[in-house]
């Protein structure tokens, strides 16, 4: 696979088991680039190594005073040297393109993931390392990919230098042989000291990243009740912590570099004396000794990619780790589903709760219990819960488990209340997939967003339309209210055959409130719209309310009669304390007696 052929069709069914087989199936999914990258590395290596062979064989030309030997030295030491060049550039080339692709490969699989699993996702796991992991941890799983067939080229031409060591001058070369394995072991019982050192400065970092994030988020309440500072002193001692964590595993991979750089140096020094007394004694000549001499220095620059490929696994093994535990996690129901592909139409159903929605109509639901009503808004829309107990919605009396995941949610739409705005332009987050009936100036104008734009505009005096002004990230430049707005215009402009609207005013005041559910109300005519709400303002204008009381349909009717008849809805929709819900009821008692003493 080359890069312009990036993204793949198809990045394949990970083994997501466990970090070390995840990097494993990573591996054999880019076999054809590391096999290309392992070539090159030894046409690489293999000339770097073959340089001493060369320069012994011109100084033996020089004792003997032959010039047909020095220039056949000179010849192949210039082949050594095109070698080099061209198996260092195409190796680098080789290596970087499976950086890529096995980033992009990781990345592909974590975005399908995402999509699949949808809210589920932030339930179980945290939307910070979701995005850790498709960030810094894909770089890490990256280099290991790229260091692999570097490692493999550096091994193999070292079994080679020392065979050919043996075979040469078997004298010196059963010397090197013995001393290179070592060598390239001796770092192996620091490895795990040094990775623990790593796994704790990384954990310092995040848990750093993760203040630093909150403080940030935060900002304009800190501020509000003069917290700066207190949260200013907690990263303080969090980045020291982070510092102290970092020097210390600087401290032991400096260790490891040490021992990598006097290892092969006491290696060096004993060949030297033993050759010295080996040419006295005339068992070798001088130019087999500058040989054996030169390759022993040599070899220490394919040995650096032991260090390497050291590090490279204990930085890719907890971040592998992390990717299988996202790639692990599936969804309650099938995201294939098992009927055909078709978007269905009718009253929205749950059974878990009896509520029902009937098609073409305003429904609003209150319910007590906000982390209920949020819980029933997901499953109105499909995304069930971990748990498959929990029978599934149904439109038209079809499932929408059932259904493959993207008919399932054109079927229904679902705008939680904490809509996340992107960045990019306006009229970029209303490009949205829309049916065509509803345009972006309809749905901007029913959610009241007229201020939205006019404080967008200000903000962008070149933008020539208030649509090309930008958003920042998240939308924080805006005002809660601002942003709860744009949300709604974005799903009011897809005009879903059911839209699911979990609490969609709470941010506003009561006049742009007021405006909002006529504007929903008026936009949305002949379609099926369910609004999660307590407020007073959007339950007076819905066709129909039901009261959700734990876990199942109590009441169902209009506000106005629910809050006469109904005292859990009135305690709920009109804010009432228990002495001023018994005083109402008492009256209310009163009432009906003094109506059958007069009848």
């Amino acid at each position: 696979m080359q890069i312009q052929d990036l993204p793949y069709p198809d990045p394949g069914v990970p083994d997501a088991r466990s970090g070390p087989r995840f990097l494993v199936w990573l591996g054999r999914n880019q076999l054809g680039g590391q096999m290309k990258a392992l070539l090159w590395g030894l046409l690489h290596f293999v000339s770097v190594s073959s340089l001493p062979f060369c320069v012994g064989f011109a100084v033996q030309g020089v004792v003997d005073r032959s010039g047909a030997r020095l220039a056949a030295a000179g010849g192949l030491m210039a082949l050594c040297g095109v070698g080099i060049a061209l198996g260092d550039t195409m190796l680098h080339r080789a290596a970087v393109t499976n950086w890529i692709t096995a980033a992009a490969r990781v990345q592909q699989l974590l975005a399908r993931r995402t999509a699949v699993l949808g809210s589920a996702l932030t339930r179980r796991v945290a939307a910070g390392e979701v995005v850790a992991v498709s960030t810094g941890d894909v770089e890490k799983i990256g280099w290991l990919v790229e260091a692999v067939s570097r490692f493999t080229a550096a091994a193999v031409t070292i079994v080679l230098v020392c065979v050919a060591l043996v075979v040469y001058q078997p004298a010196l070369g059963i010397v090197v042989a013995v001393g290179m394995p070592v060598l390239a072991l001796s770092v192996l019982p620091l490895l795990p000291r040094a990775t623990r050192r790593a796994d704790f400065q990384r954990e310092k970092a995040g848990r750093a990243t993760e203040l630093a994030t909150d403080t940030v988020a935060g900002l304009r309440v800190l501020r509000g009740i003069g917290g700066e500072e207190l949260f200013l002193d907690r990263y303080r001692r969090a980045s020291q912590e982070v510092r102290h964590a970092a020097v210390r595993s600087a401290r032991m991979w400096a260790l490891i570099s040490a021992i990598q750089v006097l290892l092969p140096g006491l290696l060096l020094i004993a060949v030297v004396w033993h050759g010295v007394n080996l040419a006295r004694e005339g068992r070798i000549t001088v130019g087999e000794m500058v040989t054996v001499y030169s390759a022993v220095m040599i070899l220490s620059y394919p040995l650096r990619h032991f260090e390497e490929i050291a590090m490279a696994y204990s930085f890719s093994r907890p971040s592998a780790k992390r990717a299988a535990r996202v790639l692990s996690l599936e969804r309650a129901t099938d995201g294939e589903g098992s009927r055909e592909a078709v978007v269905p139409s009718g009253d929205l159903y749950d059974p878990a709760t009896g509520l029902l929605a009937p098609a073409g109509r305003f429904t609003a639901v209150v319910c007590g219990d906000p982390d209920a009503a949020g819980e029933l808004a997901e499953r109105l829309g499909g995304h069930t819960a971990d748990s498959s107990e929990m029978p599934s919605a149904l439109v038209g009396g079809v499932p929408l488990d059932e259904l493959p995941l993207d008919s399932a949610r054109s079927a229904v739409l679902v705008q939680d209340k904490d809509p996340v705005l992107l960045s990019g332009t306006l009229r970029e987050l209303l490009d949205v997939p829309a049916s065509g009936d509803v345009s972006a100036e309809e749905a901007l104008s029913a959610a009241q967003c007229g201020d939205v734009l006019d404080a967008l505009s200000q903000g962008a005096p070149t933008a020539d339309d208030a649509l090309d002004a930008r958003i920042t990230e998240r939308g924080r430049s805006l005002s809660g209210g601002q942003r709860q707005r744009l949300a709604l215009a974005r799903s009011l402009v897809t005009a879903p055959g059911v839209l699911v609207l979990d609490e969609p005013t709470s941010a506003v005041d009561s006049h742009t409130e007021a405006r909002i559910a006529d504007g929903i109300r008026s936009l949305r005519q002949g379609r099926t719209t369910v609004v999660f709400t307590s407020s007073p303002l959007l339950l007076d204008r819905a066709d129909r309310v039901v009261l959700v009381h734990e876990g199942e349909v109590a009441a169902v009717g209009v506000h106005r009669e629910l809050l006469h008849s109904d005292a859990r809805y009135r305690v709920v929709v009109t804010r009432e304390t228990d002495d001023e819900a018994a005083a109402h009821e008492l009256t209310h008692l009163r009432e009906l007696e003094e109506i059958e003493e007069t009848a």
